[in-house]
């Protein structure tokens, strides 16, 4: 169960995917000099290994509890997250003015994807305040960013998102949570809310000062669906105009979700208003609130793909582990009839290089997409239209892998994998939130294929398939799928229905994504060759693997993403569900 952080290959990463030297050129992040970034890179994978790694397991076995009114956390968080926030982690990519180091995102997601890896339960409570940051920063007045930003960044205060209701599902449009304006006495110009909300992680705990909840709620005589939301903070104490904590505000944790995984984060059913005194603050106009839960759901969606080489890592290591400890049968054909360890057997061989070619593959894809966010940040010019295109493919295909590592890492355990003492069973439980959180993988695949398909006419994602093509010609097995995938997005773009792209969509979405994961893991072992570097043997392997392998399997797909819809509604409802 020991987590060692995958140092060398998360720098390889952000050298060559995300570009750091090219993005320290630019003013605005100077600070991410080589020394800095191998600092910040290191550090995180200690303290993520040394501090909260030990708590994953316990973690799992204790849980969140709820009495009276209060979560508890299993033993050891309280003292974990304060460490966290008092070296500075959670400050990383935060603005400078309210007291960030204004690094990079690229670096953040590092800082993510370590905690995570070590501890993915815990790594929620600092994800979801990435969040909230970042609604802030883009909507909020300058007088909520002065209260608010400065304790969000440090992390002495947590954020949340409120969205999700028991009748709306996905369907934010559907909420029917009220936010009624106040005209006068001490809350005038605010709000007094009242509804409640589901999945709401880390929604109430005393690990830090304050939470600041940001919920969607809908103003009188606004219109119907999402155009008539709007968003507001709701913090758990009312804030001073000098940043000290007043009364609790009226708002509780009715319940916690007894969930399948990641037991240790507390998912609440939260109740706003019980007393018709729950007071919040608008965030910019009301009936724009979607408007500013996108900038929040699209740093979460990558955050999230994050969660899937998180865990994806995690069980590689430890399936890698266990392979070489474990020691069961003569290797067939050999001549010495002795058991050996079971790394030496084929399909384990199989295994384990199909993890770590998924793990490494999805890590190369989330680091461009993470450098391509900090080039958007930096205006370069078509970098945030690419980065919002690879959102989707991060977050499902991320997450996917996440799930596909996890169930492999339980099957390399044989026997002992299914059952929990071994703690492959947790990775497998833990990971399978990922593919839901923050729009369903269906979600993503459909906006892949809709939205992100009608940048320019298609031209935004058709360019990045066909540059994948050309600079993976001496790997065809790579430039095969992509030319593919560009004569898809072209079909979908031009000449196929509706209903025809949705029902193509998921294929397509993962067809997309292994082609630039795929020339994302040849860009490194060029580059690590080109350096005369002893991980470039190693990646060689990984990246032939990928591209004779998984690559070859996603063209396999050609044929659902393009089929169409009809078979989908051949037969009638009541038949399908027979």
């Amino acid at each position: 169960m020991d987590f060692t952080a995958p140092t060398a290959d998360q720098i390889t990463a952000i050298r060559i995917n995300a570009g750091i030297a090219d993005l320290a050129a630019h003013e605005r992040f100077a600070g991410a000099s080589e020394d800095m970034v191998e600092a910040i890179v290191e550090g995180i994978g200690q303290f993520a290994a040394g501090e909260w790694a030990p708590l994953n397991r316990i973690g799992d076995q204790q849980g969140a509890k709820l009495a009276n009114g209060t979560v508890s956390l299993p033993d050891g968080f309280a003292e974990a997250y304060r460490a966290f926030v008092e070296q500075g982690w959670n400050a990383i990519s935060g603005p400078v003015e309210h007291g960030g180091q204004g690094l990079p995102f690229t670096l953040a997601a590092n800082v993510l994807e370590n905690l995570g890896s070590a501890n993915m339960a815990f790594s929620l409570l600092p994800m979801l305040t990435v969040g909230a940051i970042e609604s802030l920063q883009h909507h909020g007045s300058p007088a909520q960013q002065a209260l608010y930003l400065p304790r969000l960044v440090s992390g002495e205060w947590s954020g949340t998102m409120n969205l999700t209701e028991p009748q709306a599902g996905s369907d934010v449009g559907a909420l029917r949570s009220t936010a009624t304006p106040i005209a006068e006495g001490e809350h005038a110009g605010r709000y007094r809310i009242k509804g409640t909300k589901i999945f709401i992680t880390w929604g109430e705990h005393e690990l830090s000062g304050n939470i600041v909840h940001l919920v969607l709620a809908r103003t009188p005589g606004a219109p119907a669906g999402t155009r008539g939301i709007s968003l507001f903070i709701v913090p758990k104490y009312h804030v001073h105009a000098d940043g000290s904590l007043g009364p609790r505000n009226d708002l509780r944790c009715a319940g916690l979700e007894h969930k399948l995984g990641i037991m240790a984060s507390p998912t609440c059913v939260m109740t706003f208003g019980d007393n018709d005194e729950c007071i919040g603050e608008l965030i910019g106009h009301e009936n724009e609130g979607l408007k500013a839960m996108f900038t929040m759901m699209n740093s979460a969606r990558i955050n999230v793909g994050n969660q899937g080489v998180q865990i994806a890592e995690r069980a590689w290591q430890q399936a890698r582990g266990y392979a070489r400890d474990r020691v069961q049968s003569a290797r067939a054909g050999a001549a010495d009839k002795n058991p050996v360890a079971i790394i030496q057997h084929p399909d384990v061989r199989r295994m384990l290089l199909r993890m770590r070619a998924l793990t490494e593959g999805a890590r190369a894809l989330l680091y461009y997409t993470a450098g391509l966010v900090d080039r958007g940040a930096l205006g370069i010019e078509g970098a945030q239209a690419r980065a919002d295109c690879l959102v989707p493919l991060i977050k499902a295909w991320g997450t996917d892998i996440g799930c596909e590592v996890a169930s492999l890492g339980v099957q390399i355990h044989g026997g002992m994998g299914f059952v929990e003492e071994t703690g492959a069973a947790q990775h497998y439980r833990d990971a399978r939130i990922a593919p839901i959180y923050e729009g369903t993988n269906g979600i993503q695949a459909a906006d892949f294929v809709t939205r992100k398909l009608g940048y320019e006419g298609g031209a935004v994602v058709t360019a990045l398939l066909e540059e994948a093509a050309r600079d993976c010609a001496d790997m065809p097995a790579i430039a095969a799928l992509a030319s593919e995938c560009a004569a898809i997005a072209r079909w979908m773009a031009s000449d196929a229905s509706l209903d025809d792209r949705l029902a193509g969509s998921v294929a397509f979405t993962t067809m997309s994504a292994v082609a630039i994961a795929g020339w994302q893991l040849l860009r490194q072992a060029r580059a690590l060759s080109a350096e005369n570097s002893p991980l470039a043997p190693a990646k060689q392997v990984v990246a032939r693997y990928f591209a004779d392998h998984i690559a070859t399997e996603a063209l396999g797909l050609k044929a659902a993403a393009t089929a169409g819809s009809g078979l989908l509604y051949a037969l009638d409802a009541e038949t399908l569900a027979g």
